[in-house]
């Protein structure tokens, strides 16, 4: 009778050793997403640890206090309802300001500028980002503030009924203000949304765009109607990260702003410290625990301020970024 012909097995040692580097790999992956959470974890729990005993030992409410006098171990009058203020305003205002101009240059550079002339722009854009941050506080304030003081006192006598340009806590003469500030933070955070938006315009599927345009769409109407609804997640996400880096902006914001003595009526024309330049400004003190804390707490209110303003990001792109 004729005999079957062999079959060749794989290798049972071969197989072993791709399923032990398959396994080996999922859990290095694993760890490796774990590290992250894991150190942000204990980050927030090391702020939080320290910043409780000064939060007990607080003489004033925490949240709408407009005092943070700390001088006194024995009497800590502290409250974040002015840094919380001069924070969200001044990031807020940054971003009216940056967005619209960061996603028109994006569509410039991927619909509408000639690659002559796109590649030097986007690097000249590009290169903006590395510019140092005490670079822009200066600029802000020895060129932009007395430039601009004017158009501060032309907002302030004809829309002062309205509270974002009523008189605020310092002088607008000199132009320390969060309405500078917030200018110069948008200048700091036009490279990243430029940037975000240039890469997913540019990713737009080609077959939205032949198809807009066979249906006789002129050139504004293939951007509204294929590239930006495309890009509209992208956008979120790179908005989202400039105004990461406005909210945690440090030395640019110190060097602007000006000192207030009085508490801040959510005008753009007050001044004071964000939760960045206060902590900055006081970094020579941490030395004694209490006092430290209570800069430690304005700190761990801007740990969460970032995760809540990712949050939002996610639930308003859908969860996703194209491209």
């Amino acid at each position: 009778m004729p005999t079957d012909p062999k079959t060749d097995k794989a290798p049972v040692k071969g197989r072993l050793g791709l399923l032990n580097a398959e396994t080996f790999f999922r859990w290095l992956a694993t760890a490796a997403g774990a590290t992250i959470v894991a150190a942000i974890a204990l980050i927030a729990l090391f702020l939080l640890i320290r910043a409780v005993p000064s939060l007990r030992a607080d003489q004033v409410n925490f949240f709408t206090s407009t005092e943070f006098a700390t001088g006194n171990a024995d009497n800590l009058r502290f409250g974040i309802r002015d840094l919380f203020m001069v924070t969200v305003l001044s990031s807020i205002f940054a971003l009216v300001i940056a967005v619209p101009i960061g996603v028109g240059i994006a569509l410039f550079l991927t619909h509408y500028a000639p690659s002559r002339l796109g590649r030097p722009f986007t690097m000249l854009i590009d290169l903006l980002a590395a510019v140092p941050s005490i670079v822009f506080g200066l600029w802000g304030f020895l060129v932009l503030a007395p430039q601009i003081s004017p158009v501060q006192e032309f907002l302030n006598d004809n829309l002062g009924w309205f509270f974002l340009f009523a008189d605020g806590n310092v002088s607008i003469g000199g132009g320390g203000t969060i309405f500078t500030a917030g200018i110069v933070l948008a200048v700091m955070i036009l490279p990243i949304i430029t940037s975000v938006s240039r890469e997913v315009f540019a990713l737009t599927p080609r077959a939205h765009i032949e198809a807009a345009q066979a249906l006789g769409a002129t050139k504004w109407e293939v951007v509204r109607m294929t590239v930006l609804p495309y890009g509209r997640s992208g956008v979120i996400a790179g908005s989202m990260l400039g105004l990461g880096r406005a909210l945690g902006e440090t030395i640019a914001v110190l060097v602007v702003l000006r000192t207030a003595a009085e508490a801040g009526g959510w005008s753009l024309f007050d001044g004071g410290y964000t939760f960045a330049s206060k902590i900055a400004s006081a970094a020579a003190e941490f030395s004694a625990p209490l006092p430290t804390g209570a800069y430690i707490a304005a700190g761990f209110v801007l740990f969460a301020l970032t995760f809540v303003v990712n949050a939002l990001a996610r639930l308003a792109s859908g969860g996703k970024v194209n491209g």
